[in-house]
């Protein structure tokens, strides 16, 4: 049965309570003692290239990188061995690492109507254990959508709530995290991790998406505490500091949260990307008093 908008919203606090000891595990990832700086590697064109990509991480002096499949395919490509040892030797010759195993088929081919989704989180799920980090970035823009004009589409959000609950036991077992990048605000991501009732199900907060949505982003990253298991640090315009997002605020609720993590930059703007990302690096290190980068 759909869920009407009221329903969805109406998530109890007890409920979310009890979600709520989602464990201050993501305030403090284990796995993760410190922020790093690192970038998609979609954004640099690199999409499912280990070696060339993290070469190219490496040179702009970056610490992690992203990585996503090449293409829509029934076995995603980071989930065969032979491109994850790639990521391996990569690894090894960078120093770069993986922070995270983008899921970003799933705009062009919706979790809650392909076929293929159920396959697809699982395949998320292991290529991320393999590669050696907890958290993905499951994907909902374009035609996977969770909201249009017209507010939630309560079918499709129904449907995603049932393959998350199929995929949270495996992915607990993995150690791995599911996270939700959508238009949605924080409340509305925080109802589908209570219907879904998994501590493995969080959010993929991107900092410039809600703040172009009108989204208090502040407010929402303490809303989030201990339910984001990574960030898209990327602008609405040009380079940060000098318009678009406001980053003061944001690291300020970041600091309180106790996150510890990758900021993943996404989008670039200007002729020079590497400058670019270069630039925005020294900006979020600064900004966050991290050390700058062995290479530059």
């Amino acid at each position: 049965m759909a869920t009407t908008r009221r329903e969805f919203l109406g998530a109890s606090a007890a409920g979310l309570a009890g979600l709520g000891l989602v464990r201050e595990l993501l305030a403090m990832k284990q796995d993760s003692p410190k922020l790093t700086v690192g970038v998609c590697d979609w954004s640099i064109g690199l999409r499912g290239e280990p070696a060339k990509a993290m070469a190219w991480c490496a040179d702009a002096g970056l610490d992690v990188l992203q990585v996503s499949p090449k293409g829509a395919d029934a076995t995603l490509s980071y989930a065969t061995k032979e491109v994850q040892a790639e990521y391996a030797k990569a690894v090894k010759l960078t120093g770069v690492k993986v922070c995270s195993a983008g899921l970003t088929v799933t705009n062009g081919c919706p979790l809650a109507t392909d076929e293929r989704g159920a396959a697809w989180l699982t395949q998320t799920v292991d290529a991320a254990a393999a590669l050696g980090c907890s958290a993905t970035l499951i994907a909902f823009f374009g035609k996977g959508a969770l909201k249009g004009k017209g507010g939630l589409k309560a079918a499709e959000v129904d449907a995603v709530v049932g393959k998350l609950k199929d995929a949270a036991p495996h992915a607990k077992a993995k150690g791995v995290y599911l996270g939700l990048e959508n238009t949605l605000s924080a409340k509305e991501n925080l109802a589908i991790i209570e219907k879904v009732g998994s501590e493995q199900v969080v959010v993929y907060y991107d900092i410039a998406n809600s703040t172009g949505n009108g989204y208090d982003v502040p407010a929402e990253i303490r809303l989030l505490k201990g339910r984001i298991c990574e960030f898209h640090f990327k602008n609405t315009k040009g380079a940060f500091g000098e318009a678009g997002v406001p980053l003061e605020p944001i690291r300020e609720a970041i600091l309180e949260t106790r996150y510890r993590g990758a900021l993943v930059m996404e989008r670039s703007f200007g002729k020079d990307q590497k400058a670019y990302f270069r630039q925005n690096a020294a900006t979020i290190r600064k900004l966050f008093g991290l050390p700058a980068p062995k290479k530059a």
